[in-house]
């Protein structure tokens, strides 16, 4: 039961007796630790996203909602949503070009030079951003998802690279695998 989850991280702060302090927040600290964040390199944006205040503190029904969009029963296009907030660092509503280089960095955990991972997002926005603003909307984003479904899977750093590099007829051919190591399911749309 989620609740036990949530009472078990800060049992100090989270009474058993839950109504009585229904305004208590789990420290990101401690959020951070779960197994499933862990070793995630978007912990810190995942717990942002889904804190109400955006400093990744959580109350009940931020770790609840947090959960229930992990779920493999969740639908896709709720999963595509907050993936596109995870990944929209500036919280501008878009995806930009900072935006796209701060989540590769993320998704290859830093094992790509500058050049690579300028490569990537521009590849990356050469072939997604619909209405050449030079940056991505959610409905652009839904769209990559939708066309290159493996597009946030990949073996390698490198793979991840040189896959993003070839398209096949305007989409984003990939095969992505591992740079999301212990990532919650939703980031694997």
């Amino acid at each position: 039961m989620l609740f036990y989850r949530y009472q078990d991280l800060a049992p100090q702060l989270v009474p058993l007796d839950y109504t009585s302090c229904p305004d208590v927040k789990v420290p990101y600290e401690l959020i951070s630790s779960m197994p499933e964040l862990k070793d995630n390199p978007f912990r810190q944006r995942i717990a942002q996203v889904f804190s109400e205040d955006g400093d990744g503190h959580m109350t009940l029904d931020n770790f609840l909602d947090m959960f229930s969009v992990m779920s493999e029963m969740a639908p896709r296009d709720l999963k595509a949503y907050y993936a596109f907030k995870i990944y929209d660092f500036n919280n501008d509503g878009y995806i930009c070009a900072w935006d796209l280089e701060q989540t590769v960095t993320k998704l290859t955990r830093g094992e790509l030079s500058a050049e690579e991972v300028s490569l990537v997002c521009e590849k990356v926005l050469d072939e997604a951003d619909g209405d050449h603003d030079g940056r991505l909307s959610l409905e652009d984003f839904q769209n990559m998802i939708l066309r290159a479904p493996d597009f946030l899977r990949c073996d390698t750093p490198r793979h991840f690279a040189q896959s993003i590099s070839m398209s096949e007829r305007g989409s984003c051919r990939t095969s992505v695998r591992t740079p999301l190591v212990k990532a919650p399911p939703f980031i694997h749309l």
